[in-house]
């Protein structure tokens, strides 16, 4: 019998696949990548990307750990993972130094991947954070500690995924020192790269100052729009501007997408043969087989 070979029948083939949990694996790195998704401009789809790549990973044979350190809470909300006032959050680990243990839990209908979720409490932790010593390693001295409990009780975990607040505050601080890998996910549209530069020097900072082994490895082009001009003029600028740190899948803009989290789910699960799942799906797969990119990186403005 002949199979139909269309983009609506793969669509199909890759929903069905995903439904029943046999999506091909993907490799594990040598040792946990802890990535830091920034972007300090808002509705970008930062956080989309972040819990979308977290569950394509997850999905695809990986162990995940989504840090949700913006006071919105809206990775949490997207997992369906509880983040009310009275919930154990990454607040208390930040101010109060609990154990991370105390505040991971598992998201519900993902095997391997779980979740550090926040509370509106996670608000006040800038100000609070002022006065307390070596402020900017919090995040770091917790999560080291817990990647070694994780390892003992689950198996090592492959991608730790930070998902950061738009801002450049200290819980974005705490963010980028607490990683090796900065992700910025990009639209496109225009103004795409304006504010970026701030961005970039600050992670320059960071490297020189306080993280040394922090690197920017990876750019995503998110809302990507292919009936207009604009959003193959800005993909092309970004793709000339950082190189093979941009992964060649774009996600295009969809109704699916936005529509997930109110939902309690990624795109992946809500919707799995739609094109934003998809390409969430692709686009974790190019990150997995990513190569290290070596060459120095100029944090100047984009042209």
């Amino acid at each position: 019998m002949m199979h139909d070979d269309t983009p609506l029948a793969r669509a199909a083939e890759a929903a069905v696949q995903i439904q029943q949990r046999r999506v091909g694996a993907l490799p594990a790195p040598a040792r946990t990548r802890v990535m830091t998704v920034a972007n300090q401009k808002g509705g970008v789809g930062k956080t989309t990307t972040t819990v979308n790549i977290a569950a394509a990973l997850s999905l695809q044979g990986l162990s995940v750990l989504v840090i949700d350190l913006d006071p919105q809470g809206n990775a949490s909300t997207a997992f369906a993972v509880e983040h009310h006032a009275d919930v154990p959050s990454i607040y208390d680990v930040l101010i109060e130094g609990r154990p991370m243990a105390e505040v991971v839990v598992p998201v519900p209908g993902l095997e391997g991947l779980w979740c550090a979720p926040a509370t509106l409490d996670l608000a006040g932790a800038e100000i609070e954070l002022v006065s307390v010593v070596a402020r900017e390693y919090r995040l770091r001295k917790a999560v080291s500690v817990y990647l070694v409990e994780h390892e003992r009780a689950h198996g090592r975990l492959d991608y730790v995924l930070i998902d950061c607040p738009p801002s450049l505050g200290l819980l974005t601080l705490n963010a980028l020192v607490c990683a090796d890998e900065v992700f910025i996910p990009i639209q496109c549209e225009y103004y795409a790269l304006e504010g970026l530069g701030q961005l970039l020097r600050t992670v320059t900072l960071v490297t020189e100052d306080l993280n040394p082994t922090l690197h920017l490895s990876t750019i995503l082009l998110t809302m990507y729009d292919a009936r207009t001009r604009l959003a193959a003029q800005v993909a092309e600028e970004v793709r000339r501007h950082f190189g093979p740190r941009v992964l060649p899948t774009a996600i295009p803009r969809s109704v699916r997408v936005s529509e997930a989290p109110s939902y309690g789910q990624t795109v992946i699960t809500y919707d799995p043969g739609s094109s934003g799942a998809l390409s969430y799906l692709e686009a974790a797969r190019e990150l997995a087989y990513q190569p290290p990119v070596a060459e120095a990186f100029s944090a100047a403005q984009p042209n």
